[in-house]
């Protein structure tokens, strides 16, 4: 008796799940039974093998909460090559990663493919042949609704599609969900850019700009893997507490290779131990300290007084004293790195040596000029015309020395400025200095002028208005070769060096041709939250227009002020209203100046309210994270506690700054604020 047809379309669907997710295991199970101890070739040829295997294991695997689909494309026509034009059309379901059934045939199209991007693409004005993009809505791993848009039926009136709002309002609980169902056309558009072009994305808050650039890395590794995989992805963001928040993006993409680091991580070179004044923090990090920087490494050429003798056998050769100077002021005038000119002069001296042998009659070759360069009369000379430079004992020197500063710096710095540079202690040793944030950019500026800094294929950069000119340089010397994402907000730059503009940052950063798109309509932050944040903008950002957001939620928004005679300093109004924000379903943050974060730690830990550390991942049983507001930026959660606006502006060392952190913390919350205030609120938002 044949099997009798399932009419349901729901069924159907959940039929394809099922059958997608065996095809997957089937995939996986392939990998992992591949048996290569056959394998002909070295030891590591074996070890590089396995490493690929075991990434391809991983890149495989059916993670339980992630949906494997969640949108199908109905094509009018037929585009695959093996069917005919008239077989009519072809259907597509799109999904975070490829899989394929035993023949080989398609089940989900990775969602970065180009037969996916009309799936974001694809609008009633301009269908790009679609007939019907469908999508799908989960509650936990289990596909519970279909929504269908009929892009070619003119019956058919546009609706706001329920299933995106709800994927985009579904309470964050754990680490940063990909954005890969809900990407809107703006934001596919940056993300499917060219490799070959820098992108810079100034984003209002909750528009996803952070998301944005992750997944412009997961389609680059997708569309130029081989390229990548030789020259490196690096994802840079403000602090550990933010890449831990984001690390979970890229592998639920099925992107394993991609590195995370701290701008202060990549210049590592020393330990940092001190902390400069806002003053000396701002001219160390102005871009005129590069100058500085370059005088420095150079001061220690000289020109030769002597001539240099070399002595081979009974031979002696001489390279009199104006041949010297002229090799010397020649490399000098290449502006090439210190030490590759330093690697250069013992060979370009033998050079001339080998000049001189052959006008002598002999026939030198290479492997004499090599022994002639190594001669101890031409290491004298380059010893002491061109000294090898340690940066860290150079910038050691440099912030040690006011006459060295001064040497340096004349005309570069004022000497006003120079006193503020220099440490109010010298240091003694690179291990005993007490080295700041703002020196180890120093160094790592003078050791890549010593030499070359290697570059990376792609670099992201997040939360970038807060850089200083020579964090912009470091970041600039690691993808000198690549391209970047550069992703920000001039709102948000809550540094006293933030920078003022997208263009004099994109100089900085090496990459002045970049193209620069803004973000302005919101996803995240309810209008009514968005709306109240925005009016601190003109004191803030005067030229930057407000944000929207495509999402009203009457209530979400709640001003409290705490009444005088609360004897415990609103600690227990802040305790009410972190319960009440954890009745609701999803996260919560309670954000406070820093200075107040201990009292808020001991207070919640009395009331017995478990709370956790910014970046730590939440769960059922915690969902409440105690927020530093100088740790907020970046983060976000369905309910925030705000407290105190005025403590959070005076905890900054200037009034601009403070609102910019306060502007911050306003705009972290994806379903409800509540801001409790004892002392007036800035007069913007009265």
């Amino acid at each position: 008796m044949p099997a009798t047809p399932i009419t349901d379309p729901l069924q159907r669907e959940r039929d394809h799940l099922a059958a997608s997710r065996a095809a997957l295991r089937a995939m996986r199970e392939d990998v992992e039974s591949l048996d290569i101890r056959d394998v002909t070739g070295t030891w590591v040829t074996t070890l590089v093998l396995q490493n690929q295997i075991e990434a391809r294991i991983a890149a495989l695997a059916d993670l339980s909460h992630t949906p494997l689909f969640f949108g199908r494309l109905d094509y009018l026509h037929a585009i695959s090559e093996e069917l005919s034009e008239g077989s009519g059309g072809e259907s597509f379901y799109i999904g975070r990663r490829h899989v394929h059934d035993a023949d080989g045939d398609p089940m989900v199209i990775d969602w970065r493919a180009p037969v996916s991007q009309p799936f974001y693409r694809a609008s009633r004005t301009e269908p790009m042949d679609v007939e019907r993009r469908r999508r799908f809505g989960y509650t936990g791993g289990e596909l519970t609704a279909y929504e269908d848009e009929h892009l070619t039926d003119p019956a058919e009136t546009e609706q706001t599609s329920a299933l995106l709002a709800a994927e985009i309002e579904k309470p964050r609980v754990g680490p940063m969900r990909d954005i890969v169902a809900t990407i809107q056309p703006e934001q596919d558009e940056i993300v499917r850019s060219d490799i070959t072009g820098t992108i810079c994305v100034q984003g209002a808050p909750g528009t996803g700009k952070t998301a944005v650039g992750l997944h412009r890395v997961a389609y680059l590794l997708y569309a130029h893997r081989e390229r990548l995989a030789r020259t490196g992805t690096l994802v840079i963001g403000p602090n550990n507490a933010f890449l831990s928040y984001i690390e979970q993006v890229l592998p639920a993409l099925g992107e394993l290779d991609v590195a995370q680091a701290t701008v202060q991580q990549l210049v590592g070179h020393v330990e940092v131990r001190g902390e400069d004044t806002p003053e000396a923090a701002r001219l160390k990090g102005d871009a005129r300290m590069a100058e500085v920087l370059r005088r420095a490494v150079r001061s220690g050429i000289s020109l030769p007084t002597e001539p240099c003798v070399v002595v081979r056998g009974s031979r002696r050769w001489r390279v009199p004293v104006y041949e010297l100077v002229e090799i010397i002021e020649e490399l000098k005038g290449r502006e090439v790195r210190y030490g590759a000119s330093r690697d250069a002069l013992p060979q370009r001296i033998a050079h001339a040596v080998l000049l001189k042998m052959e006008q002598g009659g002999e026939a030198p070759d290479d492997r004499v000029q090599d022994a002639v360069a190594r001669n101890s009369a031409v290491k004298a000379v380059v010893k002491e015309c061109w000294p090898a430079v340690d940066p860290a004992k150079l910038v050691l020197r440099l912030l040690s020395e006011p006459e060295f500063l001064a040497e340096c710096a004349e005309g570069v710095l004022t000497p006003e400025e120079q006193r503020a540079v220099l440490w109010p202690k010298p240091g003694r040793s690179v291990k005993t200095a007490r080295w700041t944030a703002a020196d180890a950019v120093l160094v790592d500026e003078a050791t890549d002028l010593v030499q070359r800094t290697p570059s990376l294929g792609h670099v992201v950069l997040d939360e970038a208005q807060d850089l200083s000119p020579m964090q912009y340089r470091a970041v600039g010397r690691r993808c000198t070769t690549g391209s970047a994402t550069v992703l920000g907000d001039l709102a948000q730059g809550t540094t006293p060096w933030a920078t003022a503009s997208w263009p004099e940052a994109l100089r900085h950063l090496g990459k002045p041709e970049a193209h620069i798109e803004e973000l302005t309509k919101g996803f995240r932050v309810p209008e009514e939250v968005i709306a109240y944040a925005s009016r601190l903008l003109p004191a803030i950002a005067p030229g930057l227009a407000p944000a929207s957001s495509v999402r009203e939620a009457p209530g979400s928004l709640t001003i409290r002020p705490i009444a005088d005679g609360d004897g415990t300093d609103g600690t227990e109004a802040v305790l009410a209203a972190c319960r009440e924000a954890l009745e609701h379903e999803g996260s919560t943050g309670l954000i406070a100046a820093d200075a107040r974060i201990p009292r808020f730690a001991e207070a919640l830990t009395a009331a017995g309210l478990p709370y956790l550390s910014p970046g730590t991942e939440t769960s059922a049983e915690a969902r409440l994270t105690l927020v530093p507001a100088s740790l907020a930026k970046g983060l976000e959660y369905d309910y925030v506690v705000l407290d105190e606006p005025a403590a959070v502006i005076a905890g900054e060392p200037d009034e601009r700054t403070g609102l910019r952190r306060l502007y911050v913390a306003l705009t972290r919350a994806v379903s409800g604020l509540t801001v409790l205030h004892g002392e007036p609120l800035p007069e913007q938002l009265r």
